[in-house]
């Protein structure tokens, strides 16, 4: 398997999995902005859509990161990061992907976006802290994780995107348990690998 990515940018949730599932695969970097891969590739070829993650697996590739996400959860259904499909928990999970993919994802697009004004920025700060708001209330009852005592698909992808508050003017002390939860995550022996990879720790 080959995954495609951005150093940074949600595919590091792809990567996070594979690195806590192990075995043969590979990265490689992908230059978003000239559409080229590090080998030289025509990303466009590879995924038309342009965007990060992408996986090559089987001779198919597979876009859009929580399909990615949890297409490798249920490769490692052993490892429990993605509960058996029809059950609540996986539901919960689901329910997860998807509020961090069209809530907390896009509420953070103005802020990477050069061409946002001062209060379109200040807009999308206060878009993002009613985001983290409901992570932060899903963490209320004492659980680990978002969906319960289990490390899930679920948990990389929210971290991930979670963290960019630290590059945007946003700070996580104002959300304790989230705070906590995201030092649970990067203590992760796959996390850490996955950070050192894209260059984000020593």
């Amino acid at each position: 398997m080959k995954l495609y990515i951005k150093p940074g940018a949600c595919s590091m949730a792809s990567h996070i999995i594979l690195a806590e599932i192990g075995g043969d695969y590979t990265v490689e970097r992908v230059d978003t902005a000239n559409g080229e891969t590090a080998s030289g590739a025509n990303y466009r070829d590879i995924n038309p859509k342009g965007k990060v993650p992408a996986l090559e697996v089987e001779g198919e590739v597979l876009t859009e990161g929580p399909a990615i996400l949890q297409f490798l959860g249920d490769r490692a259904a052993n490892l429990g990061l993605a509960p058996t499909g029809g059950t609540m928990a996986r539901a919960r999970v689901n329910e997860v992907l998807n509020f961090t993919g069209t809530e907390l994802h896009i509420a953070f697009g103005p802020l990477f976006s050069a061409t946002s004004t001062d209060a379109q920025k200040e807009a999308a700060r206060q878009a993002v802290a009613g985001r983290l708001d409901w992570l932060e209330a899903r963490l209320a009852d004492g659980r680990s994780h978002l969906t319960g005592e289990a490390f899930t698909i679920a948990d990389a992808y929210a971290f991930v995107v979670a963290n960019w508050a630290n590059f945007t003017g946003i700070a996580l002390s104002r959300w304790p348990r989230l705070s906590a939860f995201m030092a649970r995550v990067a203590a992760r022996p796959a996390v850490q690998k996955a950070l050192k990879a894209e260059g984000l720790a020593a």
